[in-house]
């Protein structure tokens, strides 16, 4: 609903700034509480009903009658945003001036990190296989059949499976 109305607003250019106004509101507001939804989410989520009270606080925000957008937008966001404004905008303005070195420096340190757990992981890997347990032996395609750990469904019917003498089906269909 609030996407359709937004598309709405956008294509009835004339006369209509008023509602494309209301939706840039919602849609600024719906992102900031996505945002604290993704950073606080495993603490509030825990709250009885919390799905329940945000699904009500979406409809009263885009609710034609309660215009809770205009309420929560001009009540809280637009003080605080104001007053923050020039110190997002420098942090804005660093971030555009040095984001090539800002991105160098976290893929250099990325590859380094990655390059060492890849390491790390090889040689645990190594040091599992060189260990002789008995899962490798079961999962080796070159292992003797003697070592594979039997199952009872492997030896005829009739068969004991604590004599000397097993007989193995035969298999078919391979």
């Amino acid at each position: 609903m609030p996407a359709l109305e937004c598309f709405k607003a956008i294509e009835q250019r004339p006369g209509r700034a008023d509602q494309l106004r209301f939706w840039c509101e919602y849609w600024i507001i719906l992102v900031l509480l996505v945002m604290f939804d993704d950073i606080a989410g495993v603490l509030i989520s825990n709250i009885p009903m919390y799905y329940e009270l945000k699904l009500a606080f979406l409809v009263y925000l885009w609710y034609p009658k309660t215009r809770g957008t205009d309420i929560v937008y001009e009540t809280f966001l637009q003080p605080l945003v104001m007053q923050y404004q020039p110190n997002i905008e420098a942090r804005l303005q660093y971030l555009r001036a040095n984001a090539g070195d800002i991105l160098v420096f976290y893929l250099k340190n990325f590859t380094e990190r990655g390059y060492d757990l890849f390491l790390r992981a090889m040689e645990y890997i190594r040091s599992q296989a060189s260990r002789g347990s008995r899962s490798r032996s079961f999962f080796s395609f070159r292992g003797d059949r003697n070592e594979r750990p039997s199952f009872p469904d492997d030896y005829a019917v009739g068969g004991d499976r604590r004599d000397g003498g097993r007989h193995r089906r035969p298999r078919s269909g391979y």
